[in-house]
């Protein structure tokens, strides 16, 4: 158990907590967010996205086919729906296809379309979301090492008797442990942003379908 009490005094103390400052408040984060404790971003967690909100066309739950069904809606949702594809040329895939669709089965093929964009982004989507937990997760595992090791430190320096090889190899512990939880709260911030760059992707893609109702 780490002494929390203790974990902050001191110089090496006094450098952790510069380290989480100068990174995505993580508790901050958590009181701006609606989710799990362990939810690290500022943008709120909306877990599921739900396709009726929006989507005014005919229900996808009652398409008599799979949108993999129909070739061209299928190429055109691999390619849209890829994470691989610039967002600019994702939103064109799509409109290419509204604008060559002919009037024979029109509103069920839009809706085909919309079905498995809705299908693959929520999917990548959900998955991102669990990387953000695992990584924040794994974040907090890093700041207890770092508490433990600024303990280990402060005993270390009080210590008369110390070995100043040890303290030495425990000052260089902390610089790269420091060095390495900063490191990776900066990738965590533009993991965070992730799940609404999709939501936005998908949103414009409905526009996109929508418009050709």
């Amino acid at each position: 158990m780490i002494n929390r009490s203790r974990t902050f005094l001191g110089l090496a103390g006094a450098m952790i907590l510069a380290a989480v400052l100068t990174a995505p408040d993580i508790a901050q984060a958590q009181r701006a967010a609606a989710g799990p404790p362990d939810w690290p971003c500022v943008q709120r967690l909306i877990p599921d996205l739900a396709w009726s909100a929006m989507w005014t066309g005919p229900s996808i739950d009652e398409l008599d086919r799979p949108w993999w069904s129909d070739p061209e809606v299928g190429r055109t949702v691999r390619l849209a729906g890829s994470r691989a594809t610039p967002h600019d040329e994702a939103i064109s895939t799509v409109r290419a296809f509204v604008g060559e669709i002919g009037d024979d089965n029109r509103e069920e093929r839009l809706t085909l379309l919309f079905s498995g964009l809705f299908e693959n982004i929520s999917r990548e989507r959900t998955r991102i979301i669990e990387a953000i937990l695992r990584y924040s997760r794994g974040q907090v595992d890093r700041l207890e090492r770092l508490g433990e090791i600024v303990d280990d430190l402060e005993v270390a320096r009080t210590d008369p008797d110390a070995d100043a090889a040890r303290i030495e190899a425990l000052e260089s512990a902390l610089h790269w442990e420091r060095r390495v939880f900063k490191d990776r709260q900066s990738s965590l911030r533009v993991l965070c942003v992730q799940p609404y760059l999709l939501e936005e992707r998908l949103s414009r893609m409905v526009q996109a379908i929508q418009s050709e109702l």
